[in-house]
């Protein structure tokens, strides 16, 4: 199966094409902004890369949140909307999940995300959610509820923000800025699209604001 995956979610902008193992293009750039103008050349650089046409593409994957707003629509938004041109599945994936499970699914592993405004962690243990992908207050909060769900476990946590866990020997840490998008493509491959519909997970509100009334 040609799967393209891409990931605007966090701070950077990521495209892969994947067939079966073996990764056919993957390309990543760092940026907190801008996105929404790189996603299109980056997904057709990476398929001239690849040699493949866009039509010979069999489904889409996309992380869906939690991540920046502006971040997680433009990636939605293309997915979708290019989904819907080729006429082929489109399959969301938790950041998350995408972080914590990008290296493998055995054990107990984490993904993370931070931010001043707020944060979101989930917990897997052996690819199963023990604890589901939610809020927490703090990091302090997250790891208490990460450590009682997995016992005795140690437990590799990843994703932005991760660091403020700290490192011991129950946590082992990774503050990687964004999932990677040749792994999400490969995780999308067993998935059911009408179980993983790409439906966004937003940290935030969006900074803008309608105008208030006088």
């Amino acid at each position: 199966m040609l799967i393209l995956a891409i990931d605007t979610a966090l701070n950077a902008c990521s495209v892969a094409i994947v067939r079966g193992d073996a990764v056919l293009a993957h390309t990543s750039e760092a940026m907190d902004r801008g996105q929404a103008e790189r996603i299109a050349p980056m997904a057709r650089d990476a398929a001239a890369q690849a040699g493949v046409a866009f039509r010979a593409i069999e489904r889409i994957a996309v992380t869906t949140g939690p991540g920046s707003f502006t971040g997680v629509r433009v990636g939605l938004a293309f997915a979708r909307g290019l989904a819907l041109a080729l006429k082929v599945p489109c399959v969301g994936i938790s950041t998350l999940e995408a972080l914590a499970l990008e290296r493998g699914a055995s054990g107990a592993r984490a993904g993370w995300v931070s931010t001043p405004g707020a944060s979101y962690g989930a917990l897997y243990l052996d690819g199963d959610a023990r604890v589901a992908p939610q809020r927490f207050a703090s990091s302090d909060l997250g790891r208490a509820a990460f450590a009682s769900a997995a016992q005795d476990m140690a437990i590799a946590v990843r994703g932005p923000g991760a660091d403020r866990f700290g490192e011991t020997d129950r946590f082992f840490v990774d503050a990687a800025i964004s999932p990677d998008a040749a792994a999400l493509a490969a995780m999308s491959a067993q998935r059911d699209p009408l179980r993983h519909p790409p439906a966004p997970l937003y940290l935030r509100a969006p900074d803008a604001r309608p105008a208030e009334a006088p």
